[in-house]
């Protein structure tokens, strides 16, 4: 496992006076993958500039939209789903029929003791690992929409560790609040939702992906106290106005599938505040094991065009391409 280290005050003092790219990489520390940050002062806005900086978070990508963050002795996770299994999404057509499954094998080495889980949306390579991580690996309280309320019952969570979230909730835990935001999914090349609906009241037991359906979806914005403020999103759609203000120094940001959102990177980047970092997440392969460098999902020439728009979009933005399980402190 891999250590990578982001010291935000640091990155302030050398980028205004770094007279080249390489300058600016060394001083943050990155992974050589991350590529270059632009010269200059750094990205963000007053929110983000009064912010005092004595503590970090230590982050670790488990692929898709997932994460394990640990600050100081206290872990929570994001959309945690390690099992990767095959549903046939990236080799031709996928099977509704699939059943859930799940590997401790691989869950069990990375996921410590969260506390907290939260959840952005309640298909399956979102939630599908959360039942077993909240009641055989921890006792972690696990947040999201009514849907994932109702199907994580089902799934025999106790109903006293979930805790239902809409959107515009700010919630303490001492050491770091979160902030809970409404937000949407990303669209097909249909403009529509791979197995939409949601769940009113507690469904049978799901055991297929497709009784697993988005339910809507969240994002969540994680205030370290003295730290960095985390944003996540676990799919590529967002309400502008519901991001305003947030201003996160660490954007963690979903890769669109398709080109169905308008305009979505530069409304994106104007919404947040145009972060310092930004980390992209959910376009790599989740139906096979995890292993490094990851397999992109699709294009890796769309892929780098991406990567490429968020520096043109923030030319004072740093991008750092994450690898799995590899620690990046910010």
């Amino acid at each position: 496992m891999s250590t990578s280290s982001f010291d935000r005050r640091r990155f302030l003092r050398t980028t205004a006076v770094a007279g080249t790219a390489a300058a600016s990489a060394v001083a943050l520390g990155a992974p050589a993958h991350a590529g270059p940050a632009a010269a200059g002062p750094a990205a963000g806005g007053a929110a983000r500039a009064g912010r005092r900086r004595t503590a970090t978070a230590a982050l670790r990508w488990f692929g898709t939209s997932g994460w394990r963050v640990d600050i100081g002795d206290r872990t929570l996770l994001v959309d945690p789903y390690l099992s990767r299994y095959d549903t046939g999404l990236f080799t031709g057509g996928q099977n509704p029929a699939t059943r859930l499954t799940v590997d401790p094998s691989v869950i069990d080495p990375n996921v410590g003791r969260p506390e907290n889980i939260l959840v952005t949306h309640s298909h399956w390579d979102h939630l599908n690992d959360v039942p077993y991580i909240a009641t055989v690996r921890s006792r972690a309280r696990v947040f999201g929409t009514l849907t994932t309320y109702h199907l994580a019952a089902a799934l025999d969570v106790p109903t006293g560790q979930l805790a239902p979230v809409k959107g515009g909730e700010v919630l303490d835990f001492g050491d770091y609040t979160v902030e809970v935001v409404a937000s949407l999914h990303s669209r097909n090349r249909s403009w529509s939702v791979g197995y939409p609906g949601v769940r009113l009241a507690r469904p049978p037991r799901p055991e297929t992906i497709a009784d697993l359906p988005e339910g809507d979806t969240l994002a969540y914005a994680v205030q370290v106290r003295n730290g960095p403020k985390l944003f996540f999103m676990g799919a590529s759609d967002f309400v502008a106005r519901n991001l305003a203000g947030l201003a996160p120094d660490v954007a963690m940001i979903a890769y669109p599938a398709t080109d169905a959102t308008a305009d979505y990177l530069p409304r994106l980047m104007a919404a947040l505040d145009r972060p310092a970092v930004v980390v992209p997440v959910h376009w790599d392969n989740f139906e096979v094991p995890l292993h490094n460098p990851p397999t992109q999902d699709g294009d890796p020439a769309r892929f780098a065009a991406f990567v490429e728009s968020v520096r043109r979009v923030s030319p004072r933005t740093r991008v750092i391409v994450p690898e799995y399980l590899t620690t990046y402190r910010f």
